[in-house]
């Protein structure tokens, strides 16, 4: 139970904090072409279709996304174990996992009326 608390568990604003360190890690993996650390934070079943749709192991499979390289958190919100954190350019989906937030969807742009359109994304 330490590991959950120290991964975000608790107080909203603690949530909310750990939810922004990883997205911006994810950020900064993502800017810094450091794809195999950004792999690393995304969520397992994330990573699984990401490596499924383009045929590649995640790190040559995220390299060939056109993700945002901004960095830089305007505002995170934590809902139990789920989190949105928004950043200059890109918007990321995290949930809280035993190992922590993990990204499970980024690239994502709104849409008027529609859910948001995102070039990463789990099930």
């Amino acid at each position: 139970m330490v590991v959950l608390g120290a991964a975000g568990c608790g107080a909203p604003a603690a949530r909310q904090d750990a939810a922004a360190a990883a997205g911006a890690a994810f950020e900064a993996a993502v800017a810094s072409q450091d794809h195999a650390r950004a792999c690393d934070l995304l969520a397992p079943q994330t990573r699984k279709e990401l490596e499924q749709d383009e045929r590649k192991a995640c790190p040559n499979a995220l390299a060939s996304q056109e993700l945002p390289t901004t960095r830089g958190i305007r505002k995170a919100e934590a809902y139990g174990r789920q989190a949105i954190v928004r950043t200059g350019g890109d918007t990321l989906f995290l949930s809280l996992f035993t190992a922590g937030w993990k990204v499970v969807a980024a690239g994502c742009t709104p849409r008027s009326d529609q859910p948001y359109d995102c070039t990463i994304k789990g099930a």
